[in-house]
């Protein structure tokens, strides 16, 4: 039964490469029908701020599987990022990037490479929710929720068992955020006890990357948070060779969309000099997912085949290695004639052929059970007197009748100037303000009392955080 998916062409480059690939599917024997959207710059300029048409969203939810071509997203603007906001909308929470080196053909210091990042994709500083606050001062939140981190780590660990991976590396920076990038790492060593014939670690992910960047041959599989495994899969792709070869899946229940892991490179759109490599291997793992792993071995094979031929384009163009330079589209064409060859020394670690789309379910967890208490109010505050102990006293004057909180801390860019300031400290004018209880108990009528109380006396409230404890432990950053 013929496949139906979605299709864009994109921008710069994407329409060259596309044809090109989709050709080779063709050609290769793969049956589908494509419904061809178009997103992007064209759709940005025309008003839709997130790049797409509103009746698109219906094809791509109903195919569900999308394969895509790099889109330009412009600068500024409030422009929204159209790759995250089909990540969130589909739930594609699995952003799964193989990663292995091509040597001799491509250049590269390590030849044996070949490793699998795999990056959660729709929750950290990616939730896209930001704010100017102050005149000096702007937010962004990093959102990480439990359910959120459950599916990516048990996806990791069915990836793994399912390739036969032996190691999974787990990365965070929760000696920082310790409840946010602290809950992934708590989860990532509650569920690889369910996993006992897969090695796990965890590194902090400065030194990770830094140990990564020389000895990635110590890697299996690394599993990261949405912002360090982007960051971390681009500088994986460039350590193997080239950023312009690596294709990518991202995963969800029902939907995946399948895209090259480079942009659309505008400067070189329209001289049919594009790689088309990077695309054709999202293509590949769109195959396996679903379900034509003999076909997706098929067309690797004779793409390899063509890279060990030496037919190469000008991003991967050695004089030492390299027999022939040649053009997007020519490229295609030897690919299509190396259909049904075998490459002699170039391997790709093969997709098991009982390989199947990794269902997740979420665990059990203690999580909802826990008490919840609240104990008091973090107020953001705007003052642009960099004076900390001149606002704490406009603080409790403003609250002195106030029988339920009382100021404890001050703090300015996370470090306390209140009380004990150290006058080296510099402030700008967005202060957070902590206020804890007084009683053993107190509801939410208490924290509008305290915001009354600040509102009287004109103090001008930005931002407010409660603070709780789950079964007595404090779920919120402690000011030293």
């Amino acid at each position: 039964m013929s496949q139906k998916i979605t299709v864009t062409y994109g921008d710069g480059i994407g329409p060259e490469i596309m044809k090109v690939v989709l050709d080779i599917l063709r050609k290769a024997g793969v049956s589908f029908q494509e419904d061809v959207i178009e997103i992007g710059e064209k759709l940005y300029k025309q008003g839709y701020l997130s790049g797409i048409k509103p009746e698109d969203w219906h094809i791509i939810s109903r195919n569900k599987v999308f394969l895509k071509a790099p889109i330009t997203t412009p600068q500024g603007g409030g422009f929204k990022s159209l790759n995250v906001k089909i990540r969130k909308s589909f739930g594609l929470f699995a952003n799964v990037r193989p990663v292995q080196s091509l040597h001799p053909y491509v250049a590269t210091k390590f030849p044996n490479m070949n490793v699998v990042i795999i990056r959660e994709n729709e929750e950290d500083l990616y939730a896209g929710i930001e704010h100017r606050q102050t005149h000096e001062v702007f937010q962004c939140l990093k959102l990480m929720s439990v359910p959120g981190c459950q599916k990516i780590v048990r996806y990791a660990f069915e990836y793994a068992k399912q390739m036969g991976r032996k190691k999974i590396t787990c990365m965070t920076k929760d000696n920082i955020m310790k409840l946010t990038d602290g809950t992934f790492h708590k989860i990532f060593n509650q569920i690889a006890k369910e996993y006992p014939d897969i090695e796990d670690e965890h590194w902090i992910i400065d030194i990770g990357a830094a140990k990564f960047s020389t000895s990635p041959l110590d890697f299996d599989v690394i599993l990261l948070p949405n912002l360090y495994g982007d960051i971390l899969s681009d500088i994986s792709a460039q350590i193997a060779g080239s950023v312009g070869i690596g294709g990518s899946g991202n995963i969800g229940v029902n939907h995946a969309m399948f895209e090259a892991i480079h942009g659309s490179a505008p400067r070189r759109a329209g001289q049919n000099v594009a790689n088309p490599s990077g695309l054709l291997n999202a293509a590949l793992l769109m195959l396996h997912h679903i379900g034509e792993n003999n076909l997706a071995e098929k067309i690797q094979n004779a793409w390899l085949k063509t890279i060990e031929d030496g037919v190469h384009t000008y991003d991967i163009y050695n004089e030492k290695t390299s027999q022939q330079k040649v053009s997007t589209t020519d490229f295609g064409k030897a690919v299509i004639e190396n259909m049904g060859a075998k490459p002699k020394k170039l391997t790709f670690t093969s997709i098991p052929k009982e390989y199947k789309p990794i269902k997740v379910s979420l665990s059990k967890t203690h999580y909802s059970s826990q008490e919840k208490v609240l104990d008091g109010m973090d107020v953001f505050v705007c003052d642009q007197n960099r004076n900390p102990e001149a606002l704490a006293e406009k603080l409790k004057i403003a609250t002195r009748q106030n029988n339920f909180l009382k100021l404890s801390y001050i703090t300015n860019r996370g470090i306390k100037v209140y009380p004990d300031p150290n006058p080296a400290t510099f402030c700008t004018d967005h202060w957070r303000c902590r206020f804890l209880k007084i009683k053993d108990s107190i509801d939410f009528k208490c924290l509008i009392s305290l915001l009354q109380d600040l509102a009287s006396s004109k103090i001008e409230v930005i931002k407010t955080e409660n603070l709780y404890s789950f079964s007595g432990e404090k779920n919120y950053s402690q000011i030293g």
